[in-house]
């Protein structure tokens, strides 16, 4: 008994330190994604704007982690882009654990991602998002993606968007493009309107299965996304608009809204787990309209 007893807490002893090293690793390159991200952003704006930084933290009487988020607004590529990082962790609520994978035995989480919306002056250039996180309960997983929502049919961007997500793809898995292309397709869609709120992209949730082949897709898609987005603004910031179009924008904007709001899960788990409101909802545009 007292070798068996040994042995399991032999066993314990690896699973944790193994556990608390794949958690130092995935927060760095959060860390380390979110400055080349805000680099490349400041980049394309120029200097005359700057990024606002503010630090978080999910507690002030106890450490549960926290975050940093940067806002650049009212730029002249960009009406507004924030992204954020963050690595929270603590206890769930009895209501809100039911929902998460893992946490059947104990309401113990870790969490930790970056979360990137930008907000385009140019009603031309889609607004963008881009996420990937890495959760642990009793076993960790990745989730994540990138979505764009054009206000007008833009076929270029289209093309461009999906051969690069499909090439991303296949370096890990032929069977990555197809499978959450739907899965984006599915959740990025507005019920209560009977429609997708823009042309779609990548989304997945729950990989587990490989930790470091897992861990590669997420950095290869957050090193892409970079390349992404200043290609895409690169091709549509010189495009001349007008204030219908502007008007159009505001309109499609209102729907981004209503998604974040009513579905968005990151949204959701935030606000669920005690997070930062203002990093939470900073996803929402500057200016939206309704009819």
């Amino acid at each position: 008994y007292l070798h068996l007893s040994l042995r399991r807490q032999r066993q314990m002893c690896i699973r944790d330190r193994d556990k608390d090293i794949k958690k130092k690793l995935t927060r760095n390159w959060f860390i380390n994604l979110q400055e080349m991200i805000c680099n490349t952003i400041q980049q394309i704006e120029g200097e005359k704007i700057k990024f606002l930084k503010k630090n978080w933290k999910r507690s002030i009487k106890k450490d549960e982690g926290g975050g940093c988020y940067y806002i650049l607004e009212n730029g002249k590529v960009f009406d507004k882009v924030g992204v954020n990082f963050s690595e929270v962790y603590g206890k769930l609520t009895k209501e809100f654990k039911k929902k998460i994978p893992g946490t059947k035995n104990n309401r113990d989480f870790w969490a930790s991602g970056v979360s990137v919306v930008m907000h385009m002056k140019n009603p031309h250039i889609p607004a963008m998002h881009f996420n990937t996180r890495y959760i642990y309960t009793n076993h960790g997983w990745f989730g994540g993606g990138m979505d764009v929502t054009p206000c007008f049919n833009d076929s270029t961007v289209k093309k461009l968007l999906f051969k690069k997500l499909k090439k991303i793809c296949d370096r890990h898995d032929k069977k990555y493009f197809k499978k959450y292309k739907k899965w984006c397709d599915e959740y990025f869609y507005l019920s209560h309107r009977k429609e997708p709120r823009g042309i779609g992209g990548i989304f997945f949730d729950y990989k587990k299965k490989d930790w470091e082949k897992d861990f590669g897709f997420v950095r290869d898609l957050g090193i892409n996304f970079i390349q992404i987005f200043n290609q895409i603004i690169s091709l549509r910031k010189s495009k001349k608009w007008n204030l219908k179009q502007k008007n159009i924008q505001y309109l499609k904007r209102g729907r981004y809204v209503e998604f974040n709001l009513l579905y968005d899960r990151g949204t959701k788990f935030g606000l669920q787990t005690g997070g930062n409101v203002e990093a939470i909802l900073m996803s929402l545009p500057p200016l939206a309209k309704w009819k």
